[in-house]
């Protein structure tokens, strides 16, 4: 089996991202493929799931039932990062099943503490950047949210959500999930000279620290960035990184490379990525095993390198 066949004997969510972003195959069959996310497979097994308030697992950030202080991780099960999953796999915005899932949360879920709705947000740009990812492929209205996130960009470029207790230095993390939702709310609203400006600052932020070192020393910033994950959560890593620059159609730029580089050695002898990293934590099912063959790390990362290989 090739690793293409391999792909596509997989789940309808990573099946319409193959055959749009690997084999290019005619916009009908790819909307086709995609329609089928939110009844079918791991989409309709997440939709499955909402209770009638529109919740996940009885809250909004965490569970109903407290965390257990022995355990790994966090828990991934509540409403926001079953939302940040059900983004991930792309199902048609404006399909019945998902549209009624979205309406749910808009109209009834409101954040643990401070009690705003949903899509008004919590204050943290890591939260409120996955926020305006979901809200814009939605058709939500989260104008707000940009307006509060680019207020909080640091001189540096990035966001960090420390920068509420003090810290002036911008976050990996807190600026990929920002990047990530200001890119979508272009995407889903267009240009503006703000937004625009915003995220070219903090993709230079990236750039000018090759994805992966500090700007101080040189040295990579944390080990962990260089093991692929999926679902990434709030999490950066490289692959996460350039899937982002591909996404948002810029051209490869030479600071890159070393990710790049990153990524190819990685590649296994049957042409196939490894789930490297898996953020433990509850989680509703299992997608993929943590040390076994991932079909989204491939994907992923067979459409990075296809990008950057395209040239300017």
């Amino acid at each position: 089996m090739t690793v293409t066949d391999w792909l596509l004997d997989s789940d309808p969510a990573i099946r319409w991202q193959v055959m749009r972003d690997l084999l290019d195959e005619p916009a009908d069959a790819v909307e086709n493929e995609r329609a089928r996310v939110a009844t079918e497979g791991w989409g309709a097994k997440i939709l499955a799931l909402q209770e009638p308030t529109g919740q996940w697992d009885g809250g909004v950030y965490d569970p109903a039932e407290s965390r257990d202080p022995d355990a790994p991780g966090q828990p991934w099960s509540a409403t926001h990062h079953t939302l940040v999953l059900f983004r991930e796999l792309r199902p048609d915005p404006a399909s019945a099943a998902a549209r009624n899932a979205i309406d749910l949360v808009r109209e009834n879920v409101t954040w643990d503490h401070g009690k705003q709705r949903y899509f008004d947000a919590d204050d943290e740009p890591c939260v409120d950047g996955m926020v305006v990812a979901i809200g814009d492929y939605f058709g939500e209205n989260v104008q707000g949210i940009v307006d509060r996130i680019l207020d909080q960009q640091l001189d540096d470029g990035g966001w960090n959500c420390d920068a509420q207790i003090g810290s002036t230095r911008s976050s990996f993390h807190s600026t990929i999930c920002v990047l990530e939702g200001l890119l979508q709310h272009e995407q889903s609203t267009g240009a503006t000279a703000d937004v625009t400006a915003a995220r070219r600052r903090a993709e230079e932020y990236l750039l000018e620290r090759r994805m992966l070192r500090r700007l101080s020393t040189g040295q990579i910033a944390d080990p962990e960035w260089t093991l692929f994950s999926f679902p990434n959560r709030w999490y950066y890593d490289a692959l996460r990184g350039l899937d982002y620059f591909r996404a948002a159609g810029l051209a490869p730029d030479p600071r890159l490379d070393e990710a790049i580089d990153l990524v190819e050695s990685k590649r296994g002898a049957d042409g196939r990525w490894l789930l490297e990293n898996t953020h433990p934590g509850k989680v509703h099912f299992e997608m993929e095993k943590e040390g076994e063959a991932s079909r989204w790390i491939s994907l992923r990362a067979l459409r990075v390198l296809d990008w950057f290989a395209s040239g300017p």
